[in-house]
C-alpha cells in the first residue's frame, strides 16, 4: 500500500486509439506504470498479418510489460501474473468489463475513465451518442469500478463544448486528450487520500448502447436536424448511410436546410448540390461515399457520379 502522496504504482487496460494519450499520460507523470493489459493479437486483411493493438504498440515501445488474456473471468494465471506486479491500482480507459477478482484485487482497486458527464450516456458509445441526440455540452469522467457497468462513485469530471462542427472523429480526440489530462489529476488525487466521492444517484439517464447497423441507417421520416446529428455521430466511423438501388450511400458530412418541397427520402440533384427531403426540413450533403467508390466531397462526387 502506498503512502498518502506517494506516486502509485498502475495497471493500465485499454486497446484503442482513445486509450494511448491516457497511458502516455500516465507514463509520463510521477506515477509508474507497470503493466499494460490489453486486447489479443489479430489477424487482418488478405494477408492475415498479424496487428497489435494500439496499447500494444505504445507499450512495446516503452518496454512496458504487456498481458494479453483471452479471458478475463476465472483465470488464475492473469491473477498470479497481475500480483506478481505488486501494484496499487488498476486505470481501465476502453476496455472489456472488469470481473469483480479483477477490478478488486489491486488495494486501491479500480478507476475507469467514460466519455460522458456520468450518469448521462452510460454504455459503451457515450461519445457518438452525445453527438446523436444534439447535446452542445459533454464531458469526461473518472469513477470507481463497481460490479453494475458505469454505476461507480465519481471522482472527477471535466466539462467540454461540443461544437457545430464536430463530429464523432474530432470530439473522440479532443476527448482522448482533455481525459488523460483528467486521468492523471485523479491518480493524483488518489495517492494524496484526501478525496470525496460523489454517487451517481438514481435519476434518469440517457443511455449509450452500442452503435450497430440498424442505429447507422438514415431515417428520412425523422426531421432534418436529427439526421443530420446522426451522420455526426457517426463521421468517420462506421458512417450514416441509406441504400440507393441496392448500393449502400455513405454520408459523412451534412447540412440541414430549414425548409423543402422534397418528401422523405426524395432526391434532390444538380450540378452543384446534392439533397434530400426529411419529414421536416431537407439534408444538404457535402460529403459522400458510393459503395464500391473512395469518400469525396459533394463537388467532386457531382462531376463524376449521380445516385
Amino acid at each position: 500500500m502506498s503512502v498518502a502522496g506517494d506516486p502509485l504504482k498502475v495497471v493500465f487496460w485499454g486497446t484503442p486509439d482513445f486509450a494511448v494519450p491516457s497511458l502516455d499520460a500516465i507514463f509520463n507523470s510521477r506515477h509508474e506504470v507497470v503493466g499494460v493489459v490489453t486486447a489479443t493479437d489479430k489477424a487482418k486483411g488478405r494477408g492475415q498479418k498479424v496487428s497489435f493493438s494500439p496499447v500494444k504498440e505504445y507499450a512495446a515501445e516503452k518496454n512496458i510489460p504487456v498481458l494479453q488474456p483471452a479471458k478475463l473471468k476465472s483465470n488464475p494465471g492473469l491473477i498470479e501474473s497481475l500480483n506478481d506486479l505488486n501494484y496499487h491500482i488498476n486505470v481501465v480507459v476502453a476496455f472489456r468489463i472488469l470481473p469483480p477478482e479483477l477490478f478488486t484485487l489491486p488495494p486501491l482497486g479500480s478507476i475507469n475513465l467514460h466519455g460522458s458527464l456520468l450518469p448521462d450516456l452510460r454504455g459503451a458509445a457515450p461519445i457518438q451518442w452525445a453527438l446523436i441526440k444534439g447535446y452542445t455540452q459533454t464531458g469526461l469522467t473518472t469513477f470507481k469500478i463497481e460490479e453494475k457497468v458505469d454505476t461507480g462513485n465519481i471522482l472527477l469530471q471535466s466539462h467540454l463544448t461540443i461544437f457545430p462542427f464536430d463530429d464523432f472523429g474530432t470530439l473522440h480526440d479532443k476527448m482522448s486528450f482533455t481525459g488523460a489530462h483528467l486521468l492523471v489529476e485523479t491518480l493524483d488525487l488518489i495517492s494524496g487520500g484526501n478525496y470525496k466521492l460523489l454517487s451517481q444517484g438514481n435519476g434518469r439517464v440517457e443511455n449509450a448502447p452500442k452503435i450497430t447497423r440498424d442505429i447507422c441507417t438514415i431515417n428520412w421520416s425523422r426531421p432534418a436536424s436529427e439526421v443530420h446529428n446522426l451522420v455526426r455521430g457517426l463521421s468517420p466511423f462506421p458512417g450514416a448511410f441509406f441504400l440507393r438501388d441496392g448500393k449502400v450511400i455513405k454520408i459523412y458530412k451534412s447540412e440541414p436546410l430549414p425548409e423543402t418541397k422534397l418528401s422523405p427520402g426524395e432526391i434532390l440533384q444538380n450540378k452543384k448540390e446534392l439533397i434530400i427531403g426529411c419529414a421536416s426540413g431537407s439534408l444538404k450533403v457535402l460529403e459522400i461515399q458510393k459503395e464500391g467508390h473512395r469518400r469525396m466531397p459533394i463537388d467532386d462526387f457531382l462531376r463524376g457520379s449521380s445516385l
